[in-house]
């Protein structure tokens, strides 16, 4: 049993050793990579009635022996490698393997483990190529996988147990550049099942994944305006009340305005003036936000989406983008607010165009009014308790 022990420290040191030659090239994906094949190794060995539940601890002191200064490989460690394989362990395709020299040969599984470990040198792990089997690759964040450090690693397959989750989240540490800290706040937030992402094509638009998600996460799908009350506007014909009437109230109250669309906007302008080969644009209103350090512009209509709505906002990205953005900014983004819109339909239109942009619906205070009971129904609501 002792010799077993002896045997997997070895194996385990082999593959450490190994590893640090390999580990300038690709520091993460080497690690992880390591960490894989250690834990694949560990969990074929759980449930061997010589592998007790103080082994890991007996080869973690081994370890640190004749390792001196040897970080990362407590027992808490290896058991995190084992458990890091068998969540993953479906990353495996046994039809195309990598080999890692120097690591551990899968042999040592076998009952003549110890034999073949004294008479080879040079003894190899085969560890199994991280590919996708039996799900959509195109599902998976293979690159952003290896860029995860395995503490986030940790806080991700411990708390999250959805794939489709487990990528989310793997896309926000790298996009993001999140602490664990930060990554287990989110998880604890829920912000998975609390997307509610506004229809748009910034993911093929804007340049940097990062400043896409920052963009997608800056928007919301909608907007309660309740500080505009088309009622006390003053009488008029339904026709009457249109986007600029809407705007004008934005304008009023452009404070209240900014504080729902969200942090770092700055209001630069209405009906903002742009000029190309003698004709002439307004867009609606004109913003620009520090942490996306890209000019938005928003077109406001009264009504629902309409195709061709897209067409002009592209129109006045362009012009912008060409006539009043600054070298050191992002391209321009451009947000239609409608009171109704299909986001299937809109998601599908928008992908065609080359500029930034989303579209986003609203509620005003008298739509809200609309779906409350009135003063009447509450009072007989109230006889009938």
């Amino acid at each position: 049993m002792q010799q077993e022990y002896t045997n997997a420290v070895k194996a385990i040191k082999n593959a450490i050793l190994t590893s640090q030659y390999e580990a300038a090239k690709d520091v993460n994906r080497v690690q992880l990579v390591l960490y894989f094949g250690i834990g694949r190794f560990l969990s074929s060995k759980k449930g061997k009635e010589t592998w007790g539940g103080a082994v890991l601890d007996t080869i973690s002191t081994q370890l640190r022996k004749e390792l001196p200064g040897l970080r990362g490989f407590s027992a808490t460690s290896l058991k995190n490698m084992r458990l890091f394989y068998e969540n993953w362990s479906f990353l495996e395709d046994c039809n195309s393997s990598v080999i890692i020299d120097g690591l551990i040969d899968e042999h040592l599984n076998s009952s003549d483990a110890s034999d073949e470990f004294e008479e080879s040198q040079n003894l190899e792990i085969v560890i199994p190529e991280l590919k996708l089997s039996g799900i959509n690759i195109n599902d998976f964040p293979i690159e952003n996988f290896f860029k995860v450090p395995f503490s986030h690693h940790i806080a991700i397959f411990s708390k999250v147990k959805n794939l489709q989750e487990r990528y989310y989240y793997i896309q926000r540490v790298v996009e993001d550049h999140l602490s664990v800290d930060a990554l287990e706040s989110l998880i604890k937030t829920n912000a998975y099942n609390h997307q509610k992402e506004i229809p748009n094509n910034f993911k093929n638009t804007i340049a940097s994944s990062r400043l896409a998600r920052k963009a997608i996460e800056m928007f919301k799908d909608e907007y309660l305006l309740n500080f505009i009350n088309v009622e006390e506007i003053g009488e008029r014909d339904k026709a009457d009340i249109d986007e600029r009437v809407v705007e004008q109230e934005i304008i009023h109250n452009v404070k209240n305005f900014i504080m729902t669309f969200g942090h770092d906007f700055a209001f630069v302008g209405n009906q903002y003036h742009l000029e190309m080969y003698g004709h002439d644009q307004y867009p609606d209103l004109l913003f620009y936000n520090r942490e996306l350090a890209a000019l938005v512009a928003v077109e406001l209509k009264y009504g629902e989406f309409k195709p061709a709505y897209l067409g002009q906002l592209s129109a006045y990205l362009r012009i912008l983008d060409d006539k009043v953005k600054k070298p050191f900014e992002n391209p321009s983004i451009g947000i239609i607010l409608c009171k109704q819109a299909d986001k299937n339909f809109v998601e599908y239109l928008i992908q065609g165009y080359n500029n930034p942009m989303g579209v986003a619906t609203y509620k005003t205070a008298e739509d809200v009014r609309r779906v409350l009971p009135s003063e009447e129904e509450l009072a007989n609501a109230m006889k009938g308790m």
